[in-house]
């Protein structure tokens, strides 16, 4: 009878634990959900994947978060930023261009404060959106530099 009660308290404890486990771990992925894009038109390019793995894990202070499209990424709780790799490569354009980290960007403030930046001669492109009231533009465009450059620029523009 003794061993009978020792290995029902033996069971009550695994259960108990893994109800535990179950609680914590369901309480912190319910935190940040995860969160909805729609991927590019190129995102299946290989060169895409080539950027996707270089991502940053965080960018400032705000976190990389899960989403559910293919070659993107987003950071921050709220978002402050998304990336979408898969545009069409862009080497003709009226909007302006700025250079930073050895990457050229085109700047469209139309929806300002939130800034769409695509990158340039670069394919396939890479749009990046920050809200610059959670985000700074230039800190943002440094920190991804490095996965951007995995792409090769075949074209330069002058700011």
């Amino acid at each position: 009878r003794v061993k009978g009660s020792l290995y029902a308290m033996k069971i009550l404890r695994v259960l108990t634990a893994t109800a535990l486990a179950t609680l914590v771990l369901a309480g912190t992925t319910a935190c940040t959900a995860t969160v909805s894009l729609q991927p590019a038109e190129l995102a299946n390019d290989p060169n895409c994947a080539e950027v996707s793995v270089r991502l940053p894990e965080t960018i400032g202070t705000a976190p990389k978060r899960t989403t559910d499209a293919q070659a993107t990424a987003a950071y921050g709780n709220p978002t402050a930023v998304i990336v979408r790799c898969g545009l069409p490569e862009v080497k003709v354009s009226k909007l302006r261009c700025v250079s930073t980290s050895d990457v050229d960007w085109l700047v469209d403030p139309s929806d300002a404060p939130r800034y769409r930046f695509i990158s340039f001669g670069r394919k396939p492109a890479t749009e990046v959106i920050i809200d610059s009231t959670k985000a700074v533009g230039v800190s943002t465009l440094d920190a991804l530099a490095p996965a951007i450059k995995s792409v090769a620029a075949d074209a330069t523009c002058s700011g």
